[in-house]
């Protein structure tokens, strides 16, 4: 049966779709979210979730309520209200953008006026505190990207006044994350009843997912990168077993230990009571705290990468004698000494010539986004790849005293194909109108679900895709790509069990926290 959209009738109505193809999976996510039940939608970038908020949003509209949309981001506020204007049949005026930059007497105004209200979520929380902003007469509040509705974030305070109003909520995300705690959290915070998921395999989708193919590119440690590594690995490893002996790390092995947990061996240490045995943990701690981040780096980032970051320690030594400690260390000094004659020989990690290779040879004259972790490493990449005769910029974030303006004028002209390569960090990932690209490059695989589905679908939206995934054999690396494959495939198994506990309670019982 083709799907139509007047299996939507009469909210279609208020909505400009003329000639927009109907997708069926869109049309029984609306449907759905038409029963008024509070709903989180889970559906692969680039398959129309905006669309599908607009869906809901006009039978909001069509019962003579207000509709609010929020996007966690200026930029993306305001490509979502520039799509609203599109879609929905609604007189401009009563549509009005929330951000910060409009003065909250001129915000005040418009705000009674308005049917539609498109806007940051800081914004209106504060004009919710404010009262400036009643959610009077409000039937849908939208939440995009609502994996963000957690701890002090400004989604969690409106969401909690949507509930004490019983206004309608519908979340939006392509990864919610794969623990189900955080999960049942963020079920709990946005008053959540029915969860709408799709994958990219399922029927009602397939047709539309534009093929991807996910290609691992694995690389050596070059002779260099192995020498500073076993200088460095000898004085963790000694420092991590004086923690160990005394109790305070369940791990003998620093390359085993995730680096959540070295963190919170950290805070428990801080926390001692003895300050003898405090000192002497502190002592043996920032050893393995920093080493282990240095080792890291010669041996998944590249020498510069390593390098910077000793520098920095440089800076600290004068005010911490544990750093000062670290740096005469003779085998740490040795490290410096041939990470330096390296770096003047013009010698880099074997992921720079890997990178140079794939993008002159694969995805020769193809738009990519390289993502890489640390700003050091993207000023050596596009440094790099400008002297290998690849036009690439650079796009990081506001700490770097990047304006918005600038971010905006990058996107801008990679969008108009000035340049073939944008190199980024995890601000290229969600909340900024990037465009889609022909292919994505991971520098390094990372083991967080929700940057790792988000990456991946900047790629491959309109037309066949490409994801690359740089790994150094024997580091890290490795764990992070199994564990990037194994929390995305948990997440899907937790939403569909949650799903079905929802759906298994009576109506009027779907708001109690799932356990």
């Amino acid at each position: 049966m083709l799907a139509s959209w007047d299996e939507l009738s009469p909210y279609s109505r208020l909505l400009n779709i003329d000639g927009m193809e109907p997708r069926q999976y869109q049309i029984s996510i609306a449907r759905s979210i038409y029963n008024g039940d509070s709903t989180l939608v889970i559906l692969p970038t680039g398959l129309g979730k905006t669309l599908i908020a607009a869906l809901a949003m006009a039978r909001a509209l069509h019962q003579g309520k207000k509709a609010i949309f929020l996007a966690p981001t200026k930029p993306l506020s305001e490509q979502h209200f520039s799509t609203m204007r599109k879609l929905l049949n609604v007189d401009t005026d009563a549509m009005v953008l929330l951000t910060g930059s409009m003065q909250r007497k001129k915000r005040i105004e418009v705000e009674q006026q308005a049917k539609v209200i498109v806007g940051t979520p800081q914004t209106v929380a504060n004009d919710l505190k404010r009262a400036a902003l009643s959610l009077d007469n409000v039937g849908l509040v939208v939440f995009d990207e609502c994996h963000r509705a957690v701890g002090k974030y400004s989604y969690t305070y409106i969401a909690n006044e949507c509930k004490l109003r019983g206004i309608q909520v519908v979340g939006l995300t392509a990864s919610p994350g794969s623990d189900k705690r955080k999960i049942s959290v963020l079920v709990d915070t946005l008053g959540i009843r029915n969860i709408e998921v799709r994958t990219s395999t399922d029927m009602d989708v397939a047709p539309y997912v534009m093929q991807k193919d996910t290609s691992v590119i694995y690389v050596e440690k070059s002779g260099t990168v192995n020498a500073i590594a076993s200088l460095l690995k000898p004085v963790i490893d000694e420092h991590l077993q004086a923690l160990y002996s005394n109790g305070l790390s369940p791990f003998k092995n620093f390359e085993h230990m995730p680096k959540g947990r070295l963190l919170e061996i950290g805070d428990y240490i801080m926390k001692l009571e003895a300050r003898n045995y405090r000192f002497m943990a502190i002592f043996h701690y920032a050893y393995v705290l920093h080493l282990a981040h240095a080792y890291d780096l010669i041996t998944t980032e590249g020498i510069a990468p390593f390098l910077g970051y000793m520098k920095g320690l440089d800076e600290k030594a004068e005010k911490s004698r544990n750093v000062r400690s670290i740096l005469s260390n003779s085998s740490v000094v040795a490290a410096r000494k041939i990470a330096s004659q390296a770096e003047e020989r013009g010698e880099e990690h074997p992921k720079m010539a890997a990178l140079v290779s794939l993008l002159n040879g694969n995805l020769k004259g193809e738009s990519v986004i390289v993502f890489a972790q640390y700003r050091s490493t993207i000023k050596k990449i596009v440094s790099l790849l400008s002297s290998n005769d690849i036009k690439a910029v650079a796009f990081v974030g506001k700490k770097e005293g990047v304006t918005q303006a600038h971010q905006q004028q990058t996107i801008s002209e990679f969008r108009d194909s000035l340049f073939r390569v944008l190199v980024t960090t995890s601000i290229g990932e969600e909340g900024l109108d990037i465009p889609a690209v022909d292919a994505v490059v991971f520098y390094e695989p990372i083991p967080s679900e929700i940057r790792n589905i988000q990456r991946k679908g900047r790629a491959g939206r309109l037309k066949y895709g490409k994801v690359f995934i740089l790994v150094t054999l024997g580091t890290r690396d490795e764990a992070y790509l199994m564990i990037s494959r194994i929390k995305e495939k948990r997440m899907y198994d937790i939403i569909m069990r949650m799903k079905d506990k929802l759906s298994a309670l009576p109506s009027a019982s779907r708001q109690q926290k799932l356990s």
